[in-house]
């Protein structure tokens, strides 16, 4: 009898004891980091820092809890140049898990050759993969506000026709992620933007975060 006692309450022993309930529960997702590198258009020229198109990004990310966190590292009036000098230190800042590469425009302004807005932006490239082999890239394309061709001649809407393809051939060769045009549907539009009729308004900043979302926000949501 005794023996038979005992083993029924072994057989009744614990709850906790089955393996569903050893389990431990999920580890929350990593927090991963996402590096907006760029100029004035990703800075927000003028604008409060919430109203700038990667702040914006952080809304998004958050309302969809995916667990990003965006790092806004755009500087007025940067050229190419100067991004590659400064590439160095934002990569060690934090870990690089998803890198947005928005620069040219003051190139393109400044009348800076394509072959050196091509190499700088390579080396930017090659830079941000050889620190992290993991991090995806994000090229974003840019284009000339206005036409060229009307200066006279046909070198300046040459020129104007190089840089706009620059940036899908660099996407193509480097097999990223590639944003065609951030000033779609902002370009030219006068409520879209500053008196300046260049900068993009905290409006204009929502379409430049739909542009670029278009392409990111995919690329983020296919990760565990």
């Amino acid at each position: 009898m005794i023996l038979s006692l005992s083993l029924l309450l072994f057989a009744c022993g614990p709850a906790d004891s089955s393996p569903a309930q050893r389990r431990q529960p999920a580890a929350p997702p990593r927090m991963q980091n996402i590096i907006f590198f760029g100029n004035s258009l990703t800075a927000g020229y003028q604008l409060r820092a919430s109203e700038s198109f990667p702040s914006l990004i952080q809304e998004r990310l958050d309302s969809l809890k995916l667990p990003y966190k965006a790092f806004n590292y755009g500087v007025s009036g940067e050229t190419t140049a100067g991004g590659r000098q400064r590439l160095p230190s934002v990569l060690a800042r934090q870990p690089v898990d998803v890198f947005v590469l928005e620069l040219g425009a003051n190139d393109g302004l400044r009348g800076i050759p394509v072959r050196e807005t091509t190499q700088n932006l390579q080396f930017i490239i090659d830079q941000v993969k050889l620190k992290y082999p993991q991090a995806r890239i994000v090229l974003v394309g840019l284009e000339f506000p206005f036409d060229l061709s009307v200066l006279g001649g046909h070198q300046y809407g040459r020129y104007a026709a190089e840089f706009k393809a620059l940036f899908r051939t660099l996407a193509e060769k480097n097999s990223v992620a590639f944003v065609p045009f951030l000033l779609q549907g902002v370009l030219g539009q006068r409520q879209l933007n500053l008196p300046d009729g260049v900068h993009p308004n905290a409006a204009g900043q929502k379409i430049l975060a739909n542009n670029v979302w278009a392409v990111l926000g995919p690329l983020v949501n296919d990760q565990p």
